[in-house]
């Protein structure tokens, strides 16, 4: 699977994948839709099965416009992608609460990408065992070269997928309140709460070795810190440009 990372191109606009309401939000840029798949750790795929839908969050990670994330050999439903499935991947994040004076402008600043394709498992012996150590690197950027080598028993176990993502948009609310202009002389309080996922302190093992300490390419994930920003840090060293 040939990754390709250009960002300077866009994707396709198709009735999958065009942004129908409020569409000033929406982008098909690589950039854009690369932007919130990097700052996120957790994504939500979508397939149908026998006419039966199913929804799955699991963690996914990035290689130019292929996106890989992995589940349980042992999974019925993702043994079924072998000969592959159209499937639909969605990361979303929560940046802010914002109160109107009606209900109806209540909203939420959020970024969004919706990413299409066909999700199919990574067969190959040594595509997969790249994968697998990518799923680490993409988040922790060469720690897996110092861990224990996966064993064949842990590879066998766990299923890789790989989707090229076909179509995709991306799709942002960044600004403040959006009352109508009748509705400012209202007596109550309107404004913008953020939202933040912030890095705590971390909690070493308590069975760690003498002598052992935290590796510098874990810097980025500092107490205090945005997660949405570690990660983003994380996928550009991962891809060599940071």
């Amino acid at each position: 699977m040939q990754a390709v990372n250009d960002v300077a191109a866009s994707f396709p606009t198709t009735s999958r994948n065009r942004v129908k309401r409020l569409r000033e939000r929406g982008s098909y840029d690589h950039a854009a839709v690369f932007a919130v798949l990097d700052a996120g750790l957790l994504c939500h795929v979508a397939y149908t099965f026998d006419g039966q839908p199913y929804c799955t969050p699991t963690i996914h990670w990035r290689e130019g416009d292929w996106i890989y994330w992995h589940g349980s050999s042992a999974s019925r439903m993702l043994r079924q992608l072998r000969g592959g499935t159209p499937a639909c991947l969605t990361v979303s994040h929560l940046d802010g609460l914002v109160l109107a004076r009606t209900g109806f402008n209540h909203s939420a600043n959020y970024r969004s990408a919706m990413c299409f394709g066909t999700a199919r498992i990574v067969d190959d012996p040594e595509e997969k065992m790249k994968a697998l150590a990518g799923v680490v690197d993409r988040f922790y950027p060469g720690r897996s070269e110092t861990l224990r080598p996966i064993s064949a028993q842990e590879a066998k176990a766990t299923t890789v997928i790989g989707m090229r993502i076909e179509e995709a948009s991306a799709k942002v609310r960044a600004k403040g309140v959006g009352d109508d202009e009748e509705d400012y002389g209202h007596p109550v309080w309107a404004g913008v709460i953020p939202v933040r996922m912030v890095i705590g302190a971390a909690e070493p093992c308590p069975r760690i070795l003498p002598g052992i300490e935290r590796p510098e390419n874990l810097a980025g994930y500092a107490e205090g810190e945005r997660l949405d920003a570690a990660l983003t840090h994380a996928q550009r060293v991962y891809e060599g440009e940071a």
